[in-house]
């Protein structure tokens, strides 16, 4: 019918759009996964659309005329702005992922080695694994489960604390250290003659000492490291004596990467805790109680 512009040719624009935004039509075919010659195409029927060129042909090589570059500007606006609401909905279309935050010792040490167990148990539950840290809190408006290292159990409105594990730390070296001190380092001034390995500060290995009643030194020397994952890091790689929670290393025990040097233990009051809130929606708990239960039954498995 006379007197009604046709619509926008939608793949012409969105080729004329690439072709200004990345430089030319090779690359804008390249990244749309079509010929040069079907964005060429594209690009002269909208011209033919719009009754005007976009392009400047004059020369060797195509320029944008001003008239271009501002409906190309305009394009990407808008193109972007699409992409943007259709990320949107398919998000929302898609499952709410169980957020589970962990501790880096407990992420690194426990949970990662053993989630491929969860994911083959319970392949419809998509996850999320977030870093929680010592001392701070968790935000439980978007997390559902969090592992915490505490100083007894977490006393917080409307969240369970359930035990999980020991958080008792034993010193350990690598074979590799033992071998090259003879065969055998004896606790105490054995320990101060390798060299000391602290997590945070020397506060455990000053407990540890007094525990035993071996003479402690008047300052304790060795490198400090702000994250257990960097202690055992340096342990395993024989650059010293270290005080690591038996629960986080108990693979590296049974493989050997790490030996165990005394039953002295310390840090005996500090424990592992696997917090939940205690309210949300019903197929959040549900699949928070799985996570759970499964955590629990797999806690002692190296």
């Amino acid at each position: 019918m006379e007197g009604i512009v046709s619509q926008a040719p939608l793949n012409a624009l969105r080729s004329f759009e690439a072709v200004a935004r990345l430089g030319s039509f090779s690359a804008a075919a390249k990244a749309l996964f079509v010929s040069q010659s079907a964005i060429s195409h594209q690009v002269r029927h909208l011209e033919d659309w719009l009754g005007q060129p976009l392009f400047d042909r004059s020369g060797a090589r195509s320029r944008l005329l001003p008239h271009g570059h501002n409906l190309a500007r305009d394009l990407t606006l808008a193109l972007g702005g699409i992409e943007t609401a259709c990320r949107r909905a398919r998000a929302e279309a898609e499952p709410p992922a169980l957020v589970v935050a962990a501790i880096p010792s407990v992420a690194i040490c426990w949970l990662i080695p053993r989630l491929p167990d969860f994911r083959t148990a319970h392949p419809d539950i998509p996850m999320r694994i977030v870093y929680s840290f010592f001392g701070q809190p968790v935000d439980f408006s978007t997390v559902h489960l969090a592992f915490v290292f505490s100083r007894g159990a977490p006393d917080l409105p409307n969240i369970r604390a359930e035990p999980f594990l020991p958080g008792e730390s034993v010193p350990v070296c690598s074979p590799s250290l033992i071998q090259a001190f003879g065969g055998a380092i004896a606790p105490g001034q054995g320990f101060l003659d390798v060299g000391l390995l602290h997590d945070t500060d020397t506060s455990a290995w000053s407990e540890w000492f007094t525990d035993t009643g071996a003479a402690p030194p008047a300052e304790f020397e060795g490198p400090v490291f702000e994250d257990f994952n960097l202690l055992r890091a340096a342990a395993l790689s024989g650059q010293g004596v270290a005080l690591c929670p038996k629960a986080m290393i108990d693979a590296d025990l049974v493989k050997g990467s790490l030996v165990q040097l005394s039953d002295v233990t310390v840090l005996n009051e500090f424990d592992y805790y696997l917090l939940a809130p205690e309210s949300g929606d019903r197929l959040t708990i549900s699949r928070a109680i799985t996570f759970r239960d499964w955590a629990c039954s797999a806690k002692t498995s190296v």
